[in-house]
């Protein structure tokens, strides 16, 4: 059993007792999060597919930790010019345990 769900602005497929590392959500470790806006649920190839959300989709949550991706580095430079930027930067995100699907 999957579903697909709108968490900010990015979809993700989920499925029961996995991981997901989502952009960034206020809360501390240990809290639950209820995500309405499911798009699809797939019951062991029973496919619902909401227009576009699924009336009494439901996906929990649990929040794991909070953690942070991989440092981008962004160089800039103009030739002959003495000029040179370098800037870093790492992404946000929670990591949330999928608990529980209900369409």
């Amino acid at each position: 059993m999957y579903a697909i769900v709108e968490i900010g602005s990015s979809q993700f497929k989920v499925e029961e007792n996995k991981y997901i590392y989502a952009p960034f959500m206020e809360g501390g470790e240990g809290s639950s999060v209820v995500f309405d806006k499911v798009l699809l649920v797939d019951k062991n190839g029973q496919i619902n597919v909401g227009t576009p959300l699924l009336n009494g989709g439901k996906v929990n949550g649990k929040i794991v930790e909070h953690v942070r991706g991989d440092k981008i580095i962004v160089f800039k430079k103009k030739r002959r010019k003495d000029y040179k930027k370098t800037i870093g930067h790492r992404q946000k995100y929670t990591k949330v345990l999928i608990e529980k699907i209900s369409a």
